[in-house]
């Protein structure tokens, strides 16, 4: 009963919500912001000063997966649409207005004339054009170009062997009609293209700086940006500073002149750097504060009142090599789920969000209700790890569950190896590495034989539609299928829903999707839904939005 309430609880919050996400992970760095640095008076510049836990491991919109990186993407990039901070709604950016073809199959933008880049050239729909071709070409490499395949030619052309194979590239269904007019054409009606529209990989990029700098073309020096911040500085394992755009169109809007990102190392620090005065806001980056400081903060008159908690459309999990032995065999990967006490993770070591069996969170279109999935059942476990040949663990191997370095992390990962040693009675090795290295490996490219058998990773809705969330990370040729899975009759529900019009349809697809995947094909145990619980200093107005990154061109500072 405990639960069904936690859910109903979390359903009614997303609900208030609603916006974009990524592949989630928490990683490390170094370093405060100088000391006793405040923001600036009014009539001077205004400053935010910020934390992240990790550099991004690239601001190139069409190569951009993680939060680390899409973050500052959505403040320098205009998509052409964006998802309300505090509405969630599909609201116009580059786009002015877009008109979608009686059978749901035509889509058409039509853009703002005063949009500029900061070399001064128009932002246009053949820049749109330009980047939506480059995110789906395969030598590009954009490992979100799988969203992009309900464009009409998109994943024909993203899985062409290159250079074996050729390609035509303006069979890819988007055109420019002229300047300021852009059109999709897609491969079927879906009606989440809208949130599409407002993605980072779909974000028109600078040819010209492309052409000129190639990868050198983010570096501070080199970028060009259309939206309402700019890299002015990055210092490696110290800070990014970004500084207001002023050839953006809604430059008269943007309040903040100044954000400075500080790497820090670990939480603990982030929280003493708040008390201390030097950052505005913390716990933005991990969107989580250590459980043992929450419990300090509540009990602070001060602080309590600084304090902010919510769900994120967010789910992280334990993914499995499905390949590699002897998690190749269906009832491990079982009793490695069931053997999971979701409710203690969360209650003693995560100090927010809710457990979780299902991939999807309450809140998001077709995820299941009721849960499905595999929930904490030691003797279930037990029985599945002996009828896979393993009877109380004898004759399991050492295996391997990797995690990227961050004390919250390092914290789950110790609780894993001691909960399957509890139950299952098999020695688990966990190894934590810095995360651009982490996601690197667990890329469905690198050989087998160097992949650990288990490894942690998560997600965030980049649109609230399971579409996103079992199609577009699990699908077994039609994303990067991380855990290797085999084609299978869940993602031919899954591809089968992706275009059902029939919204009760859908929802049952869905559901069934679910249950096959991480129910009974296990590709992953997710183990729960993440919350945020953020400080935010008294003089910072802003939003917490559940799905999309932040907009800092929203945020004010008044003291």
């Amino acid at each position: 009963m405990r639960r069904n309430t936690m859910w109903r609880l979390i359903a009614v919050l997303l609900a208030a919500f609603v916006a974009a996400g990524c592949t989630t992970a928490p990683a490390p760095a170094a370093a405060p912001s100088e000391a006793g640095e405040a923001a600036a008076p009014a009539g001077e510049q205004v400053l935010l000063r910020l934390a992240t836990v990790s550099e991004p491991s690239t601001l190139d919109p069409n190569l951009a997966e993680d939060n680390y990186s899409i973050t500052p993407i959505e403040q320098m990039f205009l998509g052409l649409t964006n998802i309300n901070n505090e509405t969630a709604e599909i609201e116009p950016e580059l786009a002015e207005s877009w008109s979608v073809s009686e059978d749901g199959t035509v889509w058409t933008f039509n853009l703002r004339q005063d949009a500029m880049w900061s070399d001064g050239n128009p932002v246009t729909a053949h820049d749109v054009e330009y980047s939506a071709k480059r995110a789906v070409m395969p030598e590009t490499a954009s490992p979100y170009a799988y969203v992009l395949y309900i464009i009409k030619n998109a994943a024909a052309i993203n899985q062409t062997a290159v250079p074996t194979d050729t390609y035509d590239i303006d069979t890819l269904g988007v055109r420019a009609i002229d300047d300021y007019t852009v059109e999709f054409t897609l491969e079927a009606p879906a009606a989440y293209f809208g949130s599409i529209s407002s993605m980072w990989t779909l974000r028109p990029v600078p040819s010209w700086a492309i052409e000129e700098f190639g990868d050198a073309w983010t570096d501070p020096a080199n970028i060009v940006v259309s939206g309402p911040y700019k890299l002015a500085e990055w210092r490696p394992g110290e800070k990014l500073i970004y500084e207001k755009n002023p050839d953006y169109f809604n430059a008269d809007e943007v309040q903040i002149d100044r954000v400075e990102m500080s790497l820090i190392t670990d939480q603990f620090t982030e929280v003493a750097l708040y008390e201390s005065g030097d950052l505005d806001v913390a716990g933005e980056s991990a969107s989580s504060l250590p459980a043992e400081e929450v419990a300090r903060i509540m009990a602070d008159p001060t602080l309590s009142a600084e304090f902010h908690q919510g769900p994120r459309a967010s789910t992280t999990y334990v993914g499995f090599t499905m390949t590699k032995p002897p998690f190749d065999n269906v009832l491990v990967r079982k009793a490695f789920s069931a053997a999971i006490d979701r409710e203690t993770m969360v209650r003693d070591v995560v100090g927010s969000g809710v457990p979780a069996t299902q991939f999807a969170p309450p809140g998001i279109f077709g995820a299941p209700d009721p849960e499905v999935g595999i929930g904490f059942d030691p003797e279930q476990a037990k029985a599945w790890l002996a009828e896979a040949g393993f009877p109380d663990g004898a004759g399991f191997p050492t295996v391997t569950y990797r995690y990227f370095a961050n004390s919250l992390e390092e914290a789950l990962a110790q609780a894993l190896q001691a909960m399957w040693k509890e139950t299952l009675n098999v020695d688990v090795q966990i190894e934590a590495q810095e995360f651009p290295v982490f996601l690197a490996g667990t890329n469905p490219d690198v050989p087998v034989e160097e992949m650990p058998e288990m490894w942690r990773l998560g997600w965030g809705a980049d649109y609230p539609d399971e579409n996103n969330w079992v199609y577009e990370v699990f699908h077994c040729t039609d994303s990067q299928n991380r855990p290797r899975a085999a084609c299978t009759e869940a993602d031919e529900k899954a591809k089968q829903a992706a275009v059902e019009t029939d919204p009760e349809v859908r929802k049952q697809l869905y559901a069934e999707v679910e249950q096959l995947m991480f129910g009974e094909e296990v590709r992953v145990a997710p183990y729960y839904h993440r919350g945020f619980t953020i400080l935010t200093k008294p003089y910072v107005t802003r939003a917490y939005p559940t799905f999309a990154p932040v907009n800092w061109d929203t945020w004010r500072i008044e003291r």
